[in-house]
C-alpha cells in the first residue's frame, strides 16, 4: 500500500469513528433542554460506559487497561450510580414472563449440563414485596431468581457469571482448600470500601461525606465487620479485624491500598486462611430511586440480603487458584440457603481479581444494598458468620 492510499484510509477511518461519536453524542443529549443538561447527560453516560468496560460488559480487555480505567476520576463518579445489572422494576407489575414466584424455583436436575452464560448477563431477579413495614424510610424488596435460565447452577446456588468460558459446575461440590488450622489468626476481615454506609432512621445525626458513604463506623461496613469478628471470636476462631478505611479521603487506589494490607497481614500471621472484604451494593430502580433489599427470618426479624462477588483470572492478570475461592462461597451459599432460603441473591462471579488471589479463602461479601438500615446489615452479619463458622468447622473434622 503506497503513502497515498494509506493516507486516504486514515482519513476515512477517522471520519467513520467522528460520525460514530457524532451519532452517540446527538443519542445521549436528545432531549437536553440546555447545554449544560445536555454536559450532563453526556458525562452520565460516559461514566456508565466507564462502568461497563471495568466489569467486562463491552469484552475482553488488557490488564493494563483495565487497572487504568478503575482508577479514573470518571468511573469513581460513577460506581454509586451505574445501573450495570439492571433489577426488576419495583413499582411495575410483573409481565407474563416474569410472575413472582412464591418461593425460589428449583434448580435443574444436577445431570443437566450447564451452559455458559453471555459475558455481563443481567441478574434475572423477581421481586417479591415484604410483609413487614420498613423502619428507615427506604422502600423494601425481595429478589430472588426469576427461573435458571441465565445462569450457571449448582445445588441451591444460582451464580450470574461474566465469564466467557464454560465451568464445570460439578467441580464446584468438591471440597474447597482452605482450612482452619487452630493455630494464630485464622480469619482477616477488612473493607476495600469501608466508608460504604447504610440508612438510618429519619433524624438520626450523621455525617455523610459522600453519596450513602461516611466515616462514622456506627453506620458503616465497618460496623458489620465488627458484628462478623465477634461470632468468629465468640466461636472460638481467631480473628483479625482491620478497620482502615481504605477508601477516605481518596477512592482511587483503594483496592491496591488494602491489597498491600493484606500481603502485609499474611506475611505477618501467615496463619491466616481467610480474608473477607465486607461491602455493601447500591441498588436503584431505572428512575434512580434507591430500595433496600430484604428477607423475612421468621422470628428474628429482617436481614438484608447478601450477595458474593467472586474474582476470576478473566482480567488477564494471574490468578491460578480462583476456582478454590469459588468452591469456598458456593459452600457458604449453599449452607446459607438451607436455613435461609431468600437471604442470598445470585452469586455474581467476574473476570477482575477484587485481591482474592492472596488467598485460596478469600471472598467478596456485599451486605445488603445502601438502602438497608444498620440493623438489617447487623443481623444479616451475624447470619453470616455463624453458616460460615459452620462450613469451617465441618471441613475441618
Amino acid at each position: 500500500m503506497n503513502v497515498t492510499s494509506l493516507a486516504g484510509l486514515r482519513r476515512r477511518i477517522f471520519s467513520a469513528l467522528l460520525s460514530l461519536g457524532t451519532l452517540w453524542t446527538v443519542s445521549v443529549t436528545a432531549g437536553s433542554e440546555n447545554a449544560a443538561s445536555a454536559a450532563r447527560a453526556l458525562r452520565e453516560a460516559a461514566s456508565q460506559t466507564a462502568m461497563r468496560l471495568e466489569f467486562g460488559a463491552y469484552g475482553e480487555m488488557s490488564p493494563a487497561a483495565v487497572l487504568a480505567l478503575s482508577e479514573t476520576p470518571l468511573l469513581y463518579s460513577a460506581r454509586d450510580n451505574a445501573d450495570l445489572f439492571p433489577e426488576a422494576e419495583p413499582d411495575d407489575a410483573p409481565s407474563a414472563d416474569e410472575t413472582v414466584p412464591d418461593s425460589v424455583p428449583a434448580p435443574p436436575p444436577a445431570e443437566t449440563p450447564s451452559e455458559p452464560v453471555k459475558d455481563a448477563v443481567p441478574l434475572q431477579e423477581a421481586v417479591q414485596e415484604p410483609v413487614r413495614p420498613v423502619d428507615n424510610g427506604v422502600r423494601a424488596r425481595t429478589l430472588i431468581p426469576k427461573s435458571a435460565d441465565g445462569y450457571l447452577v449448582s445445588g441451591r446456588v444460582y451464580i450470574s457469571s461474566s465469564r466467557k468460558t464454560p465451568l464445570d459446575t460439578q467441580a464446584l461440590r468438591d471440597t474447597f482448600d482452605a482450612e482452619l488450622t487452630g493455630e494464630g489468626p485464622q480469619i482477616l476481615i477488612l473493607h476495600s470500601h469501608g466508608s460504604e454506609a447504610y440508612t438510618p432512621a429519619p433524624g438520626t445525626d450523621l455525617v455523610w461525606w459522600g453519596d450513602s458513604r461516611t466515616t462514622d463506623f456506627r453506620y458503616s461496613v465497618v460496623r458489620v465487620g465488627d458484628e462478623m469478628a465477634s461470632v468468629f471470636e465468640n466461636a472460638g476462631i481467631s480473628v483479625l479485624h482491620d478497620r482502615t478505611l481504605y477508601d477516605y479521603p481518596d477512592y482511587s487506589g483503594s483496592y491496591d491500598r488494602s491489597l498491600s494490607a493484606i500481603e502485609s497481614y499474611l506475611a505477618q500471621y501467615p496463619s491466616i486462611r481467610f480474608v473477607l472484604d465486607v461491602h455493601r451494593d447500591y441498588i436503584a430502580d431505572s428512575a434512580g430511586n434507591p430500595y433496600k433489599v430484604i428477607s423475612e427470618i421468621d422470628g428474628v426479624g429482617t436481614a438484608a440480603q447478601l450477595t458474593l462477588v467472586m474474582g476470576s483470572d478473566g482480567s488477564g492478570l494471574s490468578h491460578p487458584r480462583w476456582m478454590e475461592n469459588l468452591k469456598l462461597a458456593v459452600a457458604i451459599q449453599e449452607q446459607i440457603l438451607s436455613d435461609y432460603p431468600t437471604l442470598m441473591r445470585p452469586m455474581l462471579l467476574r473476570k477482575s481479581r477484587y485481591n482474592q488471589h492472596a488467598t485460596t479463602g478469600s471472598l467478596l461479601v456485599e451486605v445488603g444494598a445502601a438502602g438497608n438500615s444498620p440493623e438489617e446489615a447487623l443481623l444479616s452479619a451475624r447470619i453470616f458468620a455463624e453458616e460460615m463458622t459452620e462450613v469451617l468447622q465441618a471441613r475441618s473434622k
